[in-house]
């Protein structure tokens, strides 16, 4: 995904750019980037790559070149960032959170009109530069942004280091957030509010789909009004949010306790204690184990020495690897008991596969699992959830294709994929997707055997609903029900 944080202020900003952006660390680690700007030296800039190493220790040593009361900095999952562009609307310094479903088709647009585009050494499109192509296309910096609301299919939220403040753009249905924080003497902006606190800002705003706005050190300005209409991403609070990060007003730390707490309660499976596979299966496994009044005990650990991070390498092989040797099982707390442990989602199934063989291995009497949200049965278009390739990585789509396919149960028992790549009518893949079918309870099932589970239970789409306290109107769970009415065709202006 990514995260950006900004800040311009009447003091040097390098520090506030340093320690604001390692805070946004978990929501990437492919590359990190820092740019600041001040009338004596003009831009500077910095980029290193994040995958064998952290943030802090790539920029720390290059901290006294950063001079100058404005900056940005940011962690990307994509391409290396920021950008410093030249146009006729002045200089400036790029960096977003994006997914550019049209990259290519972008692309030929630029070519066609005989400008030329640089290109990933894997011959991939640079996704940052033609925001940044579209951003010079206008007349003024909000009508370049328009012009990226209007061509981009997929999300795009972005921060422009200018000769004259910071100008902030939340993507136009605001998938992605960004929030605003004030302190004497300066302003912030970021993904993650989570910067904020440490760095001595409080929450000033939370900018509204299409918000675009300039920060001054004295204060901010409004440029575009938001949209009406809006699609947060609900994975924020379920997977990608920091524990004392708030998104709308909403904390996430807060959200996952109350789907926990909401799962406890109603469960009626017995369990002697409930703990959390870390990190973002805490919350709500805290939730579960006041709900259902048990212990919460912690079954498993992060080594986080040395694994800090959520996000791991791109590699299959790899991120099995890492997801094994990151998580420590504790034998002492799980033998012998009826242990329920909580989740944020099933993608995969591999790392939970492996963790449910080792508890029984290791003396559990009984391994029961509870997810913080409902099954994710169709692939993201609109934000870079995952680095899936096919939705029949999902598991929940390879047991659906084997249940439409008309599998025999010899063939499932394999627990492999063999069945053709049929189609699926989309009122078929509704069945599974909805709570309490008979496809969804079935499909289930088929899951916690297939991970070797002796239950298996989802929180269903209106406790997660509840939990954010959002209208279901404004909140995009697309992955769990494919219900977004705003198609990547109708991803425009969301007016």
């Amino acid at each position: 995904m990514g995260g950006f944080f900004g800040t311009i202020s009447q003091q040097p900003v390098a520090t506030d750019i340093f320690y604001g952006t390692d805070y946004n660390s978990h929501l990437g680690t492919r590359r990190g980037g820092m740019a600041t700007y001040s009338e004596e030296k003009g831009f500077l800039r910095s980029i290193h790559s994040l995958e064998n190493t952290y943030f802090r220790t790539r920029f720390e040593d290059e901290l006294p070149k950063f001079v100058g009361n404005a900056g940005i900095g940011i962690i990307s999952d994509t391409d290396a960032q920021p950008l410093l562009m030249n146009s006729h609307l002045g200089r400036f310094a790029i960096v977003t959170v994006a997914k550019v479903n049209n990259a290519e088709e972008l692309a030929q647009e630029f070519l066609a009109d005989g400008m030329h585009l640089s290109e990933f050494s894997s011959g991939k499109i640079n996704p940052t530069e033609l925001i940044g192509l579209l951003i010079i296309r206008g007349k003024d910096y909000v009508d370049g942004i328009e012009n990226v609301f209007r061509k981009v299919k997929g999300s795009c939220s972005l921060l422009l280091l200018t000769e004259d403040g910071i100008i902030c753009a939340r993507d136009t249905w605001g998938r992605t957030p960004i929030v605003i924080g004030k302190r004497d003497n300066a302003m912030a902006v970021t993904s993650e509010s989570t910067s904020f606190p440490n760095l001595g800002f409080v929450t000033e705003k939370y900018l509204g789909p299409g918000e675009i706005v300039r920060l001054h050190a004295d204060g901010m300005e409004q440029l575009r009004k938001p949209n009406k209409r809006m699609q947060i991403c609900s994975f924020l609070w379920i997977y990608y949010g920091f524990p004392t990060s708030a998104y709308e007003g909403k904390n996430v730390e807060e959200m996952r306790f109350h789907t926990g707490r909401a799962m406890g309660e109603s469960d009626p499976t017995e369990v002697d204690c409930a703990g959390g596979i870390p990190d973002s299966g805490t919350g709500m496994a805290m939730g579960y184990a006041a709900g259902h009044k048990v212990p919460y005990q912690r079954g498993i650990a992060k080594y986080t020495p040395t694994w800090p991070r959520s996000f791991m390498p791109a590699n299959q092989n790899m991120r099995n690897l890492v997801a094994k040797m990151k998580l420590i099982p504790n034998a002492d707390m799980i033998r012998g008991k009826r242990c329920l442990f909580c989740d944020d989602s099933i993608v995969r199934g591999t790392q939970l596969k492996d963790s449910a063989a080792q508890f029984h291995e290791l003396g559990a009497k009984e391994v029961h699992m509870r997810i913080a949200c409902p099954p994710l049965t169709y692939a993201c278009p609109f934000i870079n959830f995952s680095a899936s390739k096919s939705e029949l990585e999902l598991i929940t789509r390879r047991v659906i294709q084997d249940f439409e396919s008309g599998a025999t149960e010899a063939t499932l028992l394999k627990d492999a994929h063999t069945a053709e790549n049929i189609a699926i009518p989309e009122e078929r893949l509704r069945a599974y997707a909805t709570t309490g079918t008979p496809e969804y309870e079935r499909m289930v099932a088929e899951i916690a055997r297939r991970l070797n589970l002796d239950s298996l239970r989802y929180t269903t789409l209106e406790t997660i609903i509840e939990a954010i306290g959002l209208p279901k109107c404004q909140v995009c769970t697309h992955c769990f029900d494919g219900s977004s009415a705003f198609t990547l065709e109708d991803d425009n202006l969301g007016e």
